[in-house]
């Protein structure tokens, strides 16, 4: 769900494209199913990352600058605020872990180190993601996509 929101939402940013779309344009256009994409905009909407805008005329169009949508704001509105590692505690299941009546604790015991790493790489990601917004996706696929493909896709919404 987070790239096809990305992608999306860079069609949203593009200056050349016209500034609302609709959900049957974008998924016409990605080659998805127009259900699957109205739950992920639903939640773009609820994160205030899209704006609806109703009537004949309406659609989809951004809720903030694109300087001000990083992608950690898309991954956490589709995704939701949750960890991607979860410690199941398998430490603890360990043999040594399980020294009924006896009053010492296990000379094993210590923080898990795979749960440290783990959650450690996961806010290494946030802050990275944190960093990218969609105003530098746009420049980049600006300098990188040929002139004739941002026209064609340009032309392909503003029809």
């Amino acid at each position: 769900g987070v790239e096809y929101a990305l992608h999306c939402l860079i069609y949203l940013a593009t200056p050349s494209i016209k500034p609302v779309l609709t959900v049957k344009e974008l998924a016409k256009f990605q080659g998805i199913s127009e259900t699957y994409l109205s739950k992920i905009f639903t939640k773009l909407s609820k994160n205030n990352i899209v704006t609806a805008t109703p009537g004949v005329a309406g659609g989809y169009q951004l809720s903030r600058i694109p300087s001000k949508i990083t992608f950690w704001d898309v991954v956490q509105a589709v995704e939701g605020e949750k960890q991607i590692f979860r410690c199941k505690n398998v430490i603890g299941t360990c043999a040594l872990h399980d020294r009924k009546g006896e009053t010492e604790e296990c000379p094993g015991k210590v923080d898990c180190l795979i749960n440290d790493v783990m959650l450690d790489a996961e806010k290494q990601m946030e802050l990275y993601l944190k960093e990218k917004n969609l105003e530098w996706l746009t420049e980049k696929l600006e300098k990188k996509l040929t002139k004739e493909y941002q026209g064609l896709t340009a032309d392909w919404f503003n029809k």
